[in-house]
């Protein structure tokens, strides 16, 4: 119970493949919040460097978990999502971390907002020793997404109702490697507003062996071709708007647009945000 009211169930799913040296903190930093309505899965792609036993360590708060040969990121996480029945989803790879209080705060912010369908924490970044060295003020809507801003949205600080996922087609595209986050929430986008909160939910770890940085050139090739299908689809009214703002960011007035955009002077470009407000001890939205 958090304020009187039931917690939600959290779905999380972690994919994994020759990571021994971080998921155990992975690992850890989801199990050691304990929160106790949490659906763990782990899909280990067949590792040989020790993950198994790293994986047994921990298997009494998880779920589900196996490894084994499967054909590739998204691939695994579909996997690992269709053993999952919680309301709220989310998943975080093998080398990133959770906050102490991730699961708590994102189960009281949907509690808090039964209009919010997905939101993100802001993006912060950590070394190999999981000490926070960057926080950002990160923003980003479906337009801007449209525009090709890929890399704004950090993956393991979104998390988003079951019932969105369902309704985006409840898998993530596992014809592609690299850019199946990115292709999800172009779907997401289409019925609903991502909502930015006020505080630091997840870490990325930056270190040596990033697939995300190593591959970064297939990464947007991928999200290039997912953008210009979904392009090919809206309606004209978006596909307007998407010109005009092209044509206005060559012209250098993104910080004009940003200011615009705050001011919700134009209610389809808004970047929605959600604060803690202290005197009503809850979640609002700005």
């Amino acid at each position: 119970m958090s304020n009187g009211l039931p917690l939600p169930t959290i779905s999380i799913v972690t994919p994994s493949l020759d990571q021994a040296d971080f998921l155990e903190e992975t690992l850890t930093s989801v199990l050691a919040q304990g929160y106790p309505n949490l659906e763990y899965v782990v899909v280990d792609g067949g590792s040989s460097d020790g993950t198994v036993s790293i994986i047994k360590r921990h298997e009494s708060g998880i779920r589900y978990w196996v490894s084994e040969p499967d054909e590739g990121h998204a691939h695994a996480l579909n996997k690992g999502f269709a053993l999952t029945t919680g309301e709220i989803m989310g998943w975080i790879n093998s080398t990133d971390i959770y906050y102490p209080w991730t699961l708590e705060t994102v189960a009281d912010i949907f509690r808090d907002l039964p209009e919010v369908e997905w939101i993100e924490g802001m993006p912060t970044h950590v070394d190999v020793g999981r000490r926070p060295k960057s926080i950002a003020a990160s923003f980003c809507n479906r337009y801007d997404l449209l525009l090709g801003h890929e890399g704004t949205i950090q993956q393991e600080s979104v998390f988003w109702r079951r019932s969105l996922w369902e309704r985006a087609g409840g898998r993530l595209d596992d014809s592609l490697r690299l850019a199946c986050d990115y292709e999800l929430w172009l779907r997401f986008s289409r019925t609903a507003r991502l909502y930015h909160a006020g505080t630091i939910l997840a870490g990325f770890r930056f270190h040596d062996d990033r697939r995300g940085m190593v591959l970064r050139g297939d990464y947007a090739g991928e999200a290039r071709s997912a953008r210009d299908a979904e392009l090919a689809s809206v309606h004209v009214r978006e596909r307007v708007r998407v010109l005009a703002l092209r044509g206005l960011r060559r012209g250098g007035t993104r910080r004009l647009l940003m200011l615009v955009a705050r001011s919700k002077a134009l209610s389809w470009y808004r970047y929605p945000r959600i604060l803690y407000d202290f005197s009503l001890r809850k979640w609002r939205i700005l």
